[in-house]
C-alpha cells in the first residue's frame, strides 16, 4: 500500500469535499448513529481557513477531520473525524486526530478543546489525549455549535433532555490542566507560516 500522507487541508483540497460527505453519511448509516450534516461550501470553508486536516494516499482520499470555534473562541471541537474504508485498521484516525487536536492547541492555545462522540475508539484517543468525559454543561453554551445537531438522528433526545444529555459522550481538554506539556506532533513550517504564527 502507498503511503498516506496527513496533512492541513487547504483550498486546493476542495475537490475531495463530495467524496468526504459521501464516506461521512455511509459511516453514520452503517453504524446507526447520528452525525451532524455539513455541507460542501461549509467543508470547504474550512479547508481554505487552514480547519482541516486531510489524509490522502496518492490523489486517493483516505481520511478527514476539521476544527471549529465557539463563544469567541474560548472553546475549540476537533470534529468530522472520518477514514474511508479502504484505509481503515492502519492506525490512520490516531494521525488525524493528532495533527487536528495539534491544529487546535497551537491556533488557540487557551481554549478548551472538546468532543462529542458516540464512538469508543474516538473516546479512547481523546482520553490519550488527556480529554475527559464531562456533562453537556461544561461544554459551551453557543447556539450555532448545537445547531449542528439537528441534522442528527438522535437530536431529539437531546431536545427532549434539555440539552442534558444524548447518545453522545462529551470529553473536554481544558489546557490549563497541561500547561507545559507538548502537543502529540510538530506542524510543518509551511503550516505555521499559514496560520500567521
Amino acid at each position: 500500500m502507498e503511503e498516506i500522507e496527513v496533512l492541513v487541508a487547504d483550498a486546493s483540497h476542495e475537490r475531495y469535499v463530495d467524496t468526504i460527505l459521501e464516506t461521512m453519511a455511509a459511516a453514520a448509516k452503517v453504524r446507526g448513529t447520528g452525525i451532524a450534516k455539513r455541507t460542501h461550501e461549509y467543508l470547504a470553508t474550512k479547508m481554505k481557513e487552514n480547519k482541516a486536516v486531510i489524509a490522502l494516499a496518492g490523489d486517493r482520499f483516505a481520511g478527514f477531520s476539521y476544527i471549529e470555534t465557539w463563544g469567541n473562541k474560548h472553546y475549540v471541537t476537533t470534529s468530522g473525524l472520518i477514514v474511508h474504508p479502504d484505509f481503515r485498521g492502519l492506525g490512520l484516525s490516531k494521525r488525524i486526530k493528532d495533527m487536528t487536536f495539534t491544529l487546535a492547541r497551537t491556533r488557540w492555545p487557551k481554549a478548551k478543546i472538546f468532543s462529542l462522540t458516540s464512538g469508543a475508539a474516538v473516546m479512547r484517543m481523546n482520553t490519550q489525549l488527556g480529554y475527559v468525559p464531562v456533562t453537556f454543561a461544561d461544554l459551551t453554551d453557543d447556539e450555532a455549535f448545537w445547531r449542528g445537531c439537528d441534522g442528527c438522528i438522535n437530536v431529539d433526545v437531546l431536545k427532549r433532555t434539555g440539552r442534558k444529555y444524548c447518545i453522545c459522550t462529551g470529553m473536554l481538554y481544558d489546557p490549563a490542566l497541561h500547561e507545559g506539556e507538548p502537543t502529540p506532533i510538530e506542524l510543518p513550517g509551511e503550516v505555521m507560516e499559514r496560520i500567521g504564527k
